[in-house]
């Protein structure tokens, strides 16, 4: 499955695009995955931390991704099925690539 086969491997899928853990920018990063998650693990959870977990070789670490991608994708599919409903899909497509495309999730200096 995608979002555990990921998750276990360092990357987390979120609003802002997906996010490999492991790279050494997270390393002393105190912000969340997303802090507007409904996820406790993608919103209590440092960069920083989730990094080391990696690091250590800690299976929490792919665990917490693992969560964090199941949220994702199942917050993503409610979406998309509300927007069908509505008739506006095409307009969900396109908000959520401009979301993506935004590269809010950059650390500012």
């Amino acid at each position: 499955m995608l979002p555990t086969r990921n998750g276990r491997h360092g990357l987390a899928f979120t609003r802002f695009g997906p996010i490999n853990i492991k790279n050494a920018q997270h390393a002393e990063d105190p912000r969340p995955l997303d802090p507007e998650s409904r996820c406790p693990a993608a919103r209590d959870f440092s960069r920083a931390y989730l990094h080391h977990l990696f690091k250590a070789g800690e299976a929490l670490g792919g665990t917490l991704l693992s969560v964090v991608n199941l949220f994702y994708y199942q917050d993503l599919m409610a979406g998309a099925r509300s927007a069908i409903a509505a008739g506006r899909y095409a307009d969900y497509v396109a908000g959520t690539k401009d979301q993506w495309a935004a590269k809010r999730d950059v650390k500012s200096s």
